[in-house]
């Protein structure tokens, strides 16, 4: 089924100007379009429309080392809790975190990089308060985060 998100602001990249009334239309695992909600709604009548408050963008790599839990599925939980979807490998410290990640669709990185939202790229999103608390996170196209 698609989804059509949308947000108080919708942003390509974290550095990005926010698209106006902006929304992202995700189909499985992709993006499928971005443009306004007008326009996706338009294109997609029978989308489910999920609705944040917030900043919608592109979910976040995560830079440091992994929060600390007592599992590494705990740990990949975290760091979903935080809008990211990606970790660096040079923070993967056993055969259990990688295989915990990729369960999870958590893309193990070999270095850091730019996140972005594009037509046809993974369906990576993440959602934040004006505080930068992380609202929900979006892993290749499912929702695996939402703050209650």
């Amino acid at each position: 089924m698609e989804t059509i998100h949308v947000a108080d602001q919708v942003r390509y990249s974290w550095a990005s100007e926010p698209l106006q009334d902006g929304a992202v239309l995700v189909g499985r695992d992709r993006i499928e379009a971005v443009g306004t909600f007008d326009e996706l709604r338009a294109r997609f009548p029978r989308a489910r429309v999920r609705r944040w408050p917030g900043a919608l963008g592109p979910a976040r790599v995560h830079e440091g080392p992994l929060p600390k839990a007592p599992t590494p599925r705990e740990r990949i939980h975290e760091v979903l809790k935080l809008g990211a979807v990606a970790i660096l490998e040079e923070y993967v410290d056993s055969p259990e975190l990688r295989a915990a990640a990729e369960r999870n669709d958590v893309v193990v990185l070999p270095g850091a990089r730019p996140a972005m939202i594009g037509e046809s790229g993974r369906a990576d999103l993440a959602v934040f308060d004006a505080t930068g608390a992380c609202l929900a996170t979006v892993c290749a196209g499912r929702l695996v985060h939402r703050r209650r």
